[in-house]
């Protein structure tokens, strides 16, 4: 069984809807976004042979997607009145529309989902929203 991993970070806001303590209020992190490749067999021909895949289009893969988020607001599909998010675009705020609450178990779904239909074979994704503390999704799939 052969593995990549690579990383990428982003920073964004976000809050937790329907939480009681310090997450329900608008707070920013420094996420760090870990991917994880699983495959059987290496390539047999062309320019990847014997490999996983190619690094530079793994990374790139990934960078892409947490480039998306940096430096916006991510916010669950519904959380905010119309109004509220009218004003936001109003003001020039970059808000990332998630169609999910913005925890950290959700969006390590979410990059394994978006790698995976880029043809990656992903076999778990870290998020980490501090230095010690991450959820994973694990993709049985893989």
């Amino acid at each position: 069984m052969y593995g990549l991993r690579t990383e990428s970070c982003f920073d964004a806001a976000h809050f937790l809807t329907d939480y009681h303590g310090k997450c329900e209020n608008l707070h920013g992190h420094r996420w760090r976004v870990v991917a994880y490749l699983r495959q059987k067999e290496l390539q047999k021909e062309g320019t990847c042979k014997d490999m996983v895949v190619d690094f530079g289009g793994f990374k790139k893969a990934l960078r892409d997607l947490t480039e998306e988020l940096d430096h916006s607001f991510v916010v669950e599909e519904g959380s905010l009145s119309d109004k509220t998010l009218a004003c936001l675009h109003e003001e020039g705020f970059t808000l990332s529309i998630m169609p999910f609450r913005t925890t950290a178990e959700n969006l390590a779904r979410y990059f394994c989902q978006r790698l995976e239909e880029q043809g990656f074979n992903v076999s778990h994704v870290e998020v980490y929203e501090t230095p010690n503390n991450c959820a994973i999704y694990y993709n049985d799939e893989a």
